[in-house]
């Protein structure tokens, strides 16, 4: 029996735990981003009190105001963790439209992606995400001082990465963009209602679960599950609890989970003590809430899913059919028609979303997705395509644009778009359904950020919401730019009006529960449509409007109901609030009441200069062998890295030294790396077989040109590197006269194609996929080192037996001679280091079948929470022709693997064991391949 451990160098794990994204204002953008801008972006930057802020030149308002917000908001976002000042570069992203924002170490700075989402909280997007990341700056700046020498970022992304839970780094965030402003995702129903519903319908997921999310289930994810613990933890022990837990971890770093026992020792319970007393907390809560608030329940048009499933926004068409979007665990988004017997009919599968949004209109259905810069993915679009349902053929209406939530007219002939510039002005604009050209622009002079419009019945008015940092506001315009407020700012979480006859119809939590309710635009009374027990949402009205299809959110996500129109009350609002004790605490109203509105001095940002930034020496760990140091520069704008190093060679008792840079601000990617290092290697002479030793100056160069595309759930990637290096030996021991000294100049040329598509959370591998490399090299410039190596390689994926199940048929190809005639360029049958070889390696063939056994969320104790049990059966074949034939594979066998978190830490291992048999002709033993890979 052998073993061997796949990915053995776990170095530092936990770093990426937090790159992951330690904020980030929605789960699903949750990044760490090392993509580019392109060159053409003109960079510049203010520096204001410790931060410095800079950003795309078109971004000169916007700089000025954050510069502005952020040196007089972070005295207060700081205080109750007993920070005041800070230091931090923090970088306006405007070449995208996935709204995000994160703060990160190695190297230290914080981004704020500037495009409002369609869906955010009732207050100034720029506003939300400053007070969030700033609070993830005073967090970093409490445990490690904020100290920039000697260098240790990168040990201390690690650290925090073991020493405290995500919860606690997005929950206490969440409570102060709560506590700190009049809005924040605390007051916000729609927010805590996936973890109400999982309560009031008497599931009991554990502490581990509820963190860490679920295969099957819908979970409250750390976001969540932090913001109701911190909240619940600072009423009970106080303003500055977290500042003595933080405080107490950074005196004493090294502990087993250093977070538990801090905050047990301040508040008189560790976290899963928290847990369970604040999990019955809410539930005493929020059933005496859903006591106190009349709901109704409503029978669902879908089917009941085996696991989290949700089908967005309904709209009834011909024959009684519901389309409706469908997201769920075990599939990618995709258009579904529901027959009246729950029957569904697949339509077409679309890309990502910034939010799930679609409109259907006479046949025709339109929505936005995000589609990717071919190179430098900093930049990203948001598209509109439409389909027709009669003819079953997908258009794309824009290319290249930032619009988003498409509404077709009652005609389906227009389509209104909200759309963003590079400056974050935002304007309405009416496209024609058929071509996507413009026909008109609604003017928009106090640039209110806008969101969701719809048309009214005959075309001549826009209903839209509007928001500012005094709130959200339900708006009126005409094409003439008349608009009339019917609705005022407020904190309501406002969003998608629809008109109907009695009305415009729209989402509010008037009653502390997210249900649809109406206005009646001559004398705005408002009604309610829903009685939701959990959240009702985006209302479609009937031909007749008699009822009205929509989403009723359940324990399974988001389902489809119908009810009669039969106004209602607004009712009495019993939301239960967390965040009171804190705001309390704060005492401060909105931070944001008097920003200055100081102009700062600016300049151009970028240059050689700015090209490095020094952040950490790095523990590198090889293998068993070999380890050591290794210093790293990386600029701000992601387009340099450069590193030198030092490691320590124990079996030959030698040191290498090393360094390299990585630029990717060209349209090819350019890299160099140089190496001072020992060699030892073994021939043989008339003594037998002897041991040589010498050093060697190696530098290499490279260049690879990457460009991928997306359009639809169908991901395209072409790469092609070519690469090249120059060896000189020198300092031999016990070396033969002979031996070459210097390596001139191998060239080596490689191309890849990638076809897939887009995989859902079970999925094991893409459906449908297709994978071509071709790689080649040889030395035109060594003559006495003659030989060349050519591989051919294609991966071609293909859907199981059943849903999740992945075939994968793998075959290459290889032709080496001269000096290259045993060198392996393509993949080996599996225990190849461990069956002895026939023949020089030629091709192989190697089928893999992949499933899912069971998804079990199983947790035992803090040791590890189980996630999934997946199988696999394989058999493989090796130089066809010679070595085996199809009737007799090499290899065969089959695995096991579960992905698990361990010790309650963020990483997901992925853990197993593969037992392979060889062909009897090979005279060996069964091999015992264990298993181990993470990811984050």
């Amino acid at each position: 029996m052998t073993t061997s451990i796949a990915n053995r160098t776990l170095i530092i794990s936990a770093i990426t735990s937090l790159i992951l994204s330690l904020t980030g204002l929605k789960s699903f953008s949750q990044i760490f981003n090392s993509e580019q801008n392109p060159l053409s972006v003109k960079w510049r930057q203010i520096n204001a009190t410790g931060f410095r802020i800079i950003y795309p030149i078109e971004l000169e308002k916007e700089a000025q105001r954050m510069s502005n917000t952020i040196t007089k908001i972070y005295p207060y976002v700081g205080a109750s963790l007993g920070q005041q000042k800070a230091s931090i570069p923090i970088l306006l992203q405007n070449r995208g439209v996935i709204a995000n924002g994160f703060v990160q170490l190695a190297p230290k700075k914080s981004e704020f992606y500037t495009t409002p989402p369609q869906q955010f909280d009732s207050q100034d997007w720029l506003n939300n995400l400053a007070v969030h990341e700033l609070r993830h700056v005073a967090q970093f700046d409490k445990l490690t001082g904020g100290a920039a020498h000697p260098f240790p970022e990168t040990v201390y992304f690690a650290w925090l990465g073991v020493s405290l839970p995500l919860w606690y780094f997005e929950g206490d965030a969440v409570s102060t963009e709560t506590s700190l402003t009049n809005a924040g995702r605390g007051r916000i129903p729609s927010w805590i209602m996936p973890y109400r519903t999982q309560l009031l319908e008497g599931k009991n997921y554990s502490y581990t679960k509820s963190n860490f999310d679920s295969e099957k289930d819908l979970t409250p994810g750390y976001y969540q599950l932090g913001y109701t613990l911190a909240s619940a933890i600072r009423a009970s022990a106080g303003e500055f609890v977290f500042d003595s837990v933080l405080t107490d971890i950074k005196k004493r770093p090294v502990r087993l989970y250093p977070f538990s026992k801090s905050l047990k020792k301040f508040s008189g319970k560790g976290t899963t003590d928290w847990f369970h007393a604040n999990t019955e907390k809410l539930r005493e809560e929020w059933t005496a809430q859903a006591n106190k608030t009349p709901s109704k329940d409503y029978a669902s048009l879908n089917g009941k899913p085996n696991y989290a499933t949700s089908y967005f926004l309904p709209v009834k068409i011909s024959d009684q059919k519901v389309l409706a979007l469908k997201q769920s665990k075990g599939e990618t988004p995709h258009f579904v028609l529901i027959s009246p017997d729950k029957k569904e009919t697949r339509l077409i599968s679309i890309a990502g979303q910034e939010q799930p949004w679609f409109s259907y209109a006479n046949g025709v259905v339109v929505w936005d997705e995000i589609r990717y810069d071919p190179r430098y993915r900093q930049r990203n679009y948001s598209v509109i395509n439409s389909y027709d349902l009669k003819t079953g053929r997908s258009y794309k209406l824009s290319s290249r644009s930032r619009l988003f939530s498409p509404s077709l007219s009652a005609d389906g002939k227009k389509v209104v778009v909200v759309r963003y510039d590079l400056s974050n002005k935002s304007n309405l604009l009416e496209l024609d359904a058929a071509t996507g050209a413009i026909l008109h622009t609604y003017p928009n002079p106090e640039n209110l950020i806008l969101q969701t419009p719809a048309f009214s019945p005959d075309g001549s008015s826009i209903a839209f919401i509007a928001v500012t940092e005094q709130g959200k506001s339900l708006q009126q315009m005409d094409r003439s730019g008349k608009t009339e407020v019917l609705i005022p700012a407020t904190q309501q979480q406002l969003s998608r009006p629809v008109y109907f006859s009695k009305g415009i119809a729209f989402n509010a939590h008037y009653n502390g529960i997210d249900n649809i309710y109406y206005i009646e635009p001559e004398t705005k009374k408002i009604s309610a449509l829903s009685a939701a027990k959990y959240g009702a949402f985006n209302p479609a009205f009937s031909a007749n409007e008699k009822s009205m299809v929509f989403n009723n959110y359940g324990i399974d996500g988001y389902n489809v109901a119908e009810t009669e129109i039969q106004p209602q009350a607004p009712g009495e609002n019993h939301f239960v609030f967390l965040g009171a004790a804190a705001v309390k605490q704060e005492n401060t109203g909105s931070v944001f009441a008097n920003i200055p509105d100081s102009t700062y001095a600016s300049r151009p940002y970028g240059g050689l200069k700015n090209l490095f930034q020094v952040h950490s020496i790095n523990p590198v760990i090889e293998d068993e062998y070999r380890g050591g140091l290794q210093i790293n520069s990386d600029n701000l704008l992601n387009t340099m890295n450069v590193f030198a190093g030092v490691n320590y060679f124990r079996d030959l008792g030698r040191f290498e030294y090393n360094a390299g840079f990585t630029y990717k601000g060209f349209y090819p990617i350019l890299s160099t790396t140089y190496r001072n290092r020992p060699r030892r290697a073994f021939y043989s002479s008339n003594k037998g077989v002897q041991q040589g030793d010498w050093r060697e100056n190696d530098v290499r160069l490279a260049a690879t040109l990457p460009i991928s595309l997306n359009a639809l759930d169908h991901f395209y990637n072409f790469s092609f590197t070519t690469a090249t290096s120059y060896t000189k030996r020198y300092q031999p021991e016990n070396m033969p006269n002979n031996y070459i000294t210097t390596l001139k100049f191998p060239l080596e040329y490689s191309f890849s194609f990638t076809h897939s598509i887009r995989q859902s959370e079970r999925d094991i591998a893409p459906k449908w996929a297709q994978v071509m490399r071709l790689t080649y090299l040889h030395q035109p410039f060594d003559p006495q080192l003659s030989g060349d190596i050519f591989s051919a390689e294609s991966f071609f994926y293909f859907p199981g037996f059943a849903r999740n199940h992945s075939f994968l048929a793998n075959f290459s190809y290889q032709r080496s001679s001269g000096v290259r005639k045993y060198d392996q360029q393509i993949n080996t049958v599996y225990g190849y280091n461990n069956i002895p070889a026939l023949n020089i390696l030629k091709n192989t063939l190697l089928l893999n079948y992949r499933f899912p056994i069971v998804f079990p969320d199983a947790e035992i104790g803090p040791l590890a929470y189980i996630r999934n049990l997946r199988g696999g059966v394989f058999c493989h074949y090796e130089n066809l022709g010679e070595d085996t034939n199809l009737g007799q594979p090499k290899t065969f066998g089959f695995e096991l693997r579960s992905s698990m978190n361990l010790l309650r830490y963020q990483p997901v291992l992925d853990v197993g064991g593969r037992v392979v048999f060889v062909n009897k002709m090979y005279h060996q033993n069964p091999i015992l391949e264990l298993l181990l890979n993470y990811s984050f």
